[in-house]
């Protein structure tokens, strides 16, 4: 207080045109000079400096908060990995189904690649000792780790496994036959990736097909009595026997040809609707893979199997779901175009600022297969791994910046007008066409 009072003096008795004093300890009063530019300039730059240090903390800060997550969630992965050799089947099953949804979604190589012998050892377990839906979820799950491991020696010491696990499984009339599903549709992705050998490929084609040909109308005209869970599995052999057939050398391609275009189209009188379009996208494919190796290629019941092909595309059958029937026109229209014309409805695939064009059913039964497993996380894996960008000739993986996929997003209303501009192209194309499809029966 009498500091107070001694300032408040001085202040009153000393011309304003003198500098402040400050009363320090020691009952002595420093003059102190007015606030300059200088003064202000060392403020800012000190105010920048603590700012700019309170930045580097921060970005410090999120790294370690990533460090740490990046941790939390492979200790979770690793608790999984434990968690397949648990005594529960739940246990063993939410296991598998959490390293399933991790595979699908993120690219862990280099954590697997170490444990890939263990990841091997708990699948190959559940396949031989799990019931149903466990040895789906493994034989699931044993794509996925020779998706993220590659073509290379990781994935074959891997396959090499679990091969004669799923040939057992899927050759055995007693197993269950969701596990025999599972293996069909595994074991031809598996070795589609992991494979070395082509001889072992076709062997494992000549497995899918002692499977799948049993649905064939015989030449009498009966047609084999199946249930439809045992349908299903030949569909998925005939699935996995287009995406082998894919591989094969044009000599195989030619000896293929010969022995089964003759004997395919029985399988379209299928009750079964995926039966009826597995078989049509597997014409399809034949025909594309023999023009290609021969160009001059000609079938001889050309004629009778585009009838075939036509009243399925034109199919009215009142006895038939709608949604089949639509879904199966779709697809035998483009099967029909491919036959007749050699021509394929080509689609862009987008994923990040990318585009990749499927131009061919080669590349779409490949697509197709690689989604089956990896689901929605197909436009990441198509972004970042590197063996999927490979196996479509993407090329090594781009390195975009946020800053530059910003700038090339586009905006709300520019999104709008091309959406009403496609809408209205599509409406007129339709109207066109639709007079053409014949699908006046169904009403």
């Amino acid at each position: 207080i009498e500091t107070y009072k001694k300032r408040e003096n001085l202040s009153k008795t000393e011309p304003t045109s003198k500098a402040p004093f400050l009363c320090v300890s020691g009952g002595q009063n420093v003059a102190v000079q007015p606030f300059s530019d200088e003064d202000a300039s060392i403020d800012g730059l000190s105010l920048c400096s603590s700012f700019s240090d309170a930045l580097s903390v921060a970005d410090e800060g999120g790294e370690v908060v990533e460090e740490a997550a990046q941790e939390d969630f492979q200790y979770k992965l690793k608790v999984y990995i434990d968690s397949t050799l648990d005594k529960s089947a739940k246990t063993r099953q939410g296991a598998l189904d959490g390293l399933k949804a991790a595979m699908a979604t993120r690219i862990l190589y280099e954590f697997i690649s170490d444990r890939r012998t263990t990841i091997a050892d708990s699948i190959e377990r559940c396949l031989k000792k799990g019931k149903g839906e466990e040895q789906h979820a493994a034989a699931s799950l044993a794509c996925l780790l020779c998706i993220q491991l590659g073509s290379g020696i990781e994935s074959e010491e891997v396959f090499k496994t679990l091969k004669p696990v799923f040939k057992n499984i899927l050759l055995d009339g007693s197993a269950n036959i969701q596990a025999r599903q599972a293996c069909a549709t595994s074991l031809g992705l598996c070795t589609l990736v992991a494979e070395d050998d082509i001889l072992d490929v076709y062997a494992t084609m000549e497995c899918f097909e002692s499977l799948f040909t049993r649905s064939y109308v015989r030449e009498d005209g009966s047609r084999p009595s199946l249930n439809p869970q045992t349908t299903l599995l030949h569909t998925n052999a005939l699935l996995s026997w287009a995406l082998l057939l894919t591989i094969c050398t044009s000599s195989q391609v030619k000896a293929i040809t010969h022995k089964h275009l003759p004997k395919l189209p029985r399988l379209l009188e299928n009750d079964n609707v995926h039966m009826r379009i597995a078989a049509g996208e597997t014409i399809a494919l034949l025909f594309e893979l023999a023009r290609d190796t021969d160009p001059e290629f000609e079938y001889e019941d050309w004629e009778p199997l585009c009838d075939k092909l036509n009243s399925l595309a034109t199919d009215c059958n009142k006895h038939r779901a709608k949604t089949d029937k639509r879904k199966q026109r779709s697809v035998f229209r483009d099967v029909l175009k491919a036959v007749e014309e050699g021509e394929f409805q080509s689609e862009t695939i987008r994923f990040s600022t990318e585009r990749m064009t499927i131009d061919s059913w080669v590349r779409k039964r490949t697509y197709d297969a690689f989604r089956e497993f990896v689901g929605s996380g197909m436009n990441y894996h198509l972004q970042a791994n590197e063996f999927i960008r490979d196996v479509f000739e993407l090329g090594p993986p781009m390195l975009v910046d946020s800053t530059t996929l910003k700038s090339m997003k586009v905006s709300r209303f520019e999104r709008h007008l091309y959406n009403a501009a496609a809408f209205k192209a599509r409406t007129k194309a339709r109207s066109k066409f639709r007079d053409k499809r014949v699908d006046v029966g169904e009403f």
